[in-house]
This record gives C-alpha cells, structure tokens and sequence, in this order.
C-alpha cells in the first residue's frame, strides 16, 4: 500500500503519486507574523512535520516551502499599537515562530520565503493576468475580477452567487464587490517603508498574491501538496488557486487541509483574544509531550484543548519514554528498527497518526511484558523507537538533552542519588525501616523508585514536570 491524503478539491482520498518521481514538494502557508505564535499554529507545524518525516521515511526527497507574511493590515496596525517599526515587529514575531517550532521538533524548511523578498514575483503574475483579462487595475489597487474564472468556488464548495462582498479593498472601486485585491494602493497614514513601486502604483501586495508568487518561485508551476488549517480554504486558499491557474499554472495537486485547535468550543484565534500561548504550555509540559499531544489526533480531526487532555496526553508519552528507558538498559539502546506493518498502514491511510500511535502502545505493552519476565525485549525496543523516529518522538536521539530538563536534571539527578546511596546503605545494613522512608520521600516529592538488576532507576510520576 502506498500512501494516500485526502485532497480538499476533489473531496475524495487519492493515491499520493508525485509529479516528479522520488521527489515530493510541498507549499505550507506559513504565519502572518503580527504576535507571537499560540499553540494553534504549532499544530500546523507538527502536523505538516510528520507528513514531511513521513514522505523522507518513504524514501522521497522532499522540498518544504513554508513562507512568512511579514507585511498586512494586521501587521501595520499591530506596529502602530505598539509604536514601533511594522518590519521590526514582524521579524520578532518570526523568530518567535522559528523557535516554536524548532522547540516542538520541527524540521527546518528548505525554504522559508517573506513575502516582502518576492515583489518582483508578483508584479510579474500581475501582469499575466491584466494582460489576459483576469485582473483590473482601479484606484490604485488592482482587483481580479472572478467572474472571469468559471471554476471561482470549486475548492471551498462555494457558489459564486452566494458569495458576499471581498473584505479587502474599495468597493467603489471594483467591478465586482466579489473581486479580491492583487494588489493594495498605498494609503497616506500607512508607512513609506510599507510601499513598493508598481506599474499602476506604489503599494503593497495583497495576502493571496503573496503565496501563488512564492510558490511559484521555489516550487514551480505545479507541485505536489499545498498544505493548510481549515480556516484558510476561503477566501485565501480558493484566491491562490483561482489566481494562479488564471495565470496558466496548475498549481497544487493535493490540497491538505489541517483541522483547527480550538478552545471551548471555540477556534483558538488572536482575532477572538482566546489563545494560549506556546511559553504558558510548556511551563506545565515538556516539548516532546506537546508534540505527542498536537500529532496524536488524525490531522482531520478537530482538537478541543483542555488542560486534562494535555496532561494525559504527557502521561501517554510518559509510559512510551519509560518503556524506551527500561529497554534500552536492560539491552542497549541499539538502533531504530523496521516498522511494524500495521503502523505503516495506518500512515499510508491519510496519515492516521492516531491508529498509529496506538500500534506504538501496543507494542510498548508488549515489550513491557517481555520486561517483567526478565525476557529480551530488543525487538520491541527496536520497533518502538523507530515508530518514534518517523513521529518526531523518539527519547534517545531527538530529545537527548531536553526532555528531562537539560541541565536541571543533571543538579535533580546528582540530588536524587545521594538519596538513592543513603537508602542502598540503609538496605545494606537492613535497616528497611529507613530505606522505605527514603522511598516514601521520594514518592511525596513526585519521583518514583524502581529497583531493578542493575541497580535502583527513577522517574518522575504522572503529573509531575
């Protein structure tokens, strides 16, 4: 079985064949960089990361293009707020969402576009369709004019005579009150750093112009997959297609739409002033519990966050790391191992990382119970960490230093194991009375003692960080 995604425009699962083979590219709409990142957008990331790591482990060499909008609306009106430069303000919040996502495990992209780096991409688009007759200029914008593209509402499912005005230029200005801006004239209390030069005016590029130009600039006329939230098949996603195959390109031949993390009930959104943020998150939980937590659901499925969720998600990731950690001393650590069958049907199923990740539970109950005979459990360690591995998982290489706590686990475990000598002296002289006091300590304190053949090990209990 090869794999299949689900493609938003034809409403039907598909057999994934690239357009060039051994090779996949993909096109993730990347932030609009007005605030620092929620925990929303890191669902994006690890989302479209997994189905990256996915494609490499299928043997495919793969281009990641996952652009930056550094320049709109909100962006100049944040800055203003805050008094402070609009490019000043948007380079911070970029890093911030970098260093969310290298935080969560995310592989880098190949190419990290802004869209202020690619003017000249969309004049040059511009001009292909006001040249064909797909796009007007008027007032100093200029405006695709949507009836001219029969298929205008394919990718949402929306009809073009149900459809409301285009929020995002002067209506007096248009032909139609449904045309959406290409390009946006620039405005008298708007920054002269946030205007360029163009054949019909200084301004700036509108938000859908942006990602057909990159993507046309590091992908080519037609890719593989575009990906994305939900949220953005209209206006934005259905603008990109309907631009960029008036142009004569035939765009993305998978659309891969991501469901929302919301928040009692609620789309998690800066717009709605409901979101949490990455820093508030991982002040309860570790990185890798966090990217269990956002990868575990199928990417379709919609995410209700709630604190409890969160943390039984940690404890979930919590058993696998204590399985990885027992294995791996009784035997070694060895190396990732091939893939149970069943973990790679349900990847190839529309990357079901939920069917998934409980094939990888199964196989640590398994390899638990080989533990607790005093058997060897290699095989399972095997097959455990290279499920990881494909998820971004894995305890013993992706998360070397970080996930106990880097160097504050150094100081815990140099304290803890004065405690442990003081109750080993204690058993030696038989005085259990003390050893299990020490123990109980320990337990109150949150770390649970286990003595095994090769000497006494400790974890942190559920709950504890």
């Amino acid at each position: 079985m090869s794999l299949r995604l689900y493609d938003t425009l034809s409403r039907s699962t598909r057999d994934f064949q690239p357009l060039v083979p051994g090779q996949a590219s993909i096109y993730l709409c990347g932030a609009t960089v007005q605030s620092a990142p929620h925990i929303g957008h890191m669902r994006s990331g690890v989302n479209y990361d997994v189905l990256r790591r996915w494609l490499v482990h299928s043997g495919y060499e793969v281009t990641f293009v996952q652009n930056v909008t550094d320049i709109d609306d909100k962006i100049l009106a944040k800055a203003a707020e805050a008094g402070v430069p609009w490019w000043a303000l948007a380079y911070t919040n970029e890093r911030a969402f970098a260093d969310g996502y290298a935080t969560l495990g995310c592989l880098p992209p190949t190419y990290a576009p802004r869209a202020t780096g690619h003017v000249p991409e969309m004049i040059e688009l511009m001009h292909v369709l006001i040249d064909n007759g797909s796009a007007y200029a008027a007032g100093g914008d200029v405006y695709f004019a949507v009836e001219t593209y029969p298929d205008y509402g394919a990718l949402s499912g929306q009809r073009l005579d149900h459809m409301q005005a285009a929020e995002d230029g002067n209506n007096d200005c248009k032909r139609d009150p449904r045309d959406f801006a290409l390009w946006k004239g620039h405005k008298e209390f708007e920054p002269e750093t946030a205007r360029w030069e163009t054949p019909w005016g200084p301004g700036r590029p509108g938000w859908h112009l942006e990602c057909s130009a990159m993507a046309g600039k590091y992908l080519g006329d037609a890719f593989d997959i575009h990906g994305g939230g939900t949220e953005l098949t209209f206006p934005h996603h259905e603008n990109e297609i309907t631009q960029s195959r008036a142009a004569g390109r035939n765009f993305a031949n998978f659309w891969v739409h991501h469901a929302l993390l919301n928040l009692r009930g609620e789309k998690m959104a800066k717009s709605l002033g409901n979101v949490i943020s990455l820093p508030a998150v991982l002040d309860t939980v570790r990185p890798a519990e966090l990217r269990y937590y956002l990868s575990a659901p199928h990417y379709r499925s919609v995410i209700d966050y709630t604190e409890e969720s969160l943390h039984e998600a940690a404890q979930a990731y919590r058993r696998i790391e204590g399985f990885v950690a027992r294995a791996a001393e009784r035997s070694g650590a060895g190396e990732p191992g091939a893939l149970p069958e069943a973990f790679t049907a349900a990847m190839d199923d529309d990357l079901n990382t939920s069917r998934a990740i409980g094939v990888v539970h199964e196989t640590v109950r398994e390899g638990n119970a080989v533990l607790a005979s005093e058997g060897d459990a290699s095989g399972h360690l095997a097959a455990v960490r290279g499920m990881l591995t494909v998820l971004g998982l894995d305890p013993l290489t992706q998360w070397p230093s970080t996930q106990s706590g880097g160097e504050l686990h150094n100081v815990v475990d140099a304290l803890i194991a004065v405690a442990l000598d003081q109750r080993q002296a204690a058993r030696a002289r038989k005085d259990f009375t003390a050893s299990d006091a020490i123990r109980d300590q320990l337990k109150q304190a949150g770390i649970l003692v286990e003595d095994t053949p090769h000497g006494p090990r400790w974890t942190l209990s559920d709950g504890v960080v």
